[in-house]
């Protein structure tokens, strides 16, 4: 739980990635969730819903210390411009941030923050969403082919993976959960993000060849959202 929470999250300090901490991810992703939906539930009652929306979008990237969304950026990078496999992988490597990375971290935020500023705060559907995303996360290591051969971060996790029907439960407990908010909106949203985590793997595989610590977090951030957006729908 600690290393799952460490490797997550910049708290409890620096810790290495064992693929044990996978069966970790869903309930670090809930415990994130949760804070997240209940700043946004205090915060809304304090403030206008925009600033309450402004102060989760901000809350969120401290709590994850902005690692899926540099992955985001970073799979934007290597994989949207016309590049030969070997040079996408270098590109997402490289610490700087091109276009391609700025436009979809800029559009991912906006997105999740109009979806914060409209919705009534629902810290069960954010708990939801963001154990579900782990939950993916832990079901694509040792499922999908690494693109890296070795030495990425993510390739640290190999090894133990974590049981088809656990990953199943738990994204079913995701979907009840969501369910708590309102039904059919939360379970849909929870089945769509993890439809558009689904596709952001897919097509790293054909892009890359696999997926990289890049691309989960690209995928999380992907899911996320698309689950926000879905929830955020007129029902």
């Amino acid at each position: 739980m600690r290393a799952a929470l460490a490797f997550l999250t910049p708290w409890p300090g620096a810790r290495l990635p064992t693929p044990r901490a996978l069966r970790w991810f869903p309930l670090v992703g809930a415990l994130l969730g949760f804070v997240l939906g209940g700043l946004w539930w205090v915060t809304a009652k304090a403030w206008p819903l925009p600033v309450a929306a402004a102060i989760v979008v901000v809350a969120d990237l401290a709590l994850t210390g902005m690692l899926h969304l540099d992955g985001l950026a970073d799979c934007a990078d290597g994989m949207l411009p016309h590049l030969t496999r070997a040079r996408r992988l270098e590109v997402m490597r490289e610490p700087t941030v091109g276009a391609f990375g700025i436009g979809a971290v800029v559009v991912a935020l906006l997105c999740r923050f109009a979806v914060f500023a409209t919705l009534r705060p629902a810290p069960f559907l954010v708990a939801a969403l963001w154990c579900a995303s782990r939950t993916a996360m832990a079901g694509v290591v040792d499922r999908v082919p690494y693109a890296r051969g070795e030495g990425g971060l993510a390739s640290a996790f190999m090894g133990a993976p974590v049981p088809a029907v656990a990953l199943g439960v738990v994204a079913a407990a995701a979907a009840a959960l969501a369910a708590a908010w309102a039904v059919p909106a939360g379970p849909v949203a929870v089945a769509s993000a993890l439809v558009a985590f689904g596709a952001v793997v897919a097509w790293a595989r054909w892009r890359i060849g696999g997926f990289t610590g890049d691309v989960l977090g690209a995928a999380g951030i992907v899911g996320e959202t698309v689950g926000l957006l879905v929830a955020a729908a007129r029902w």
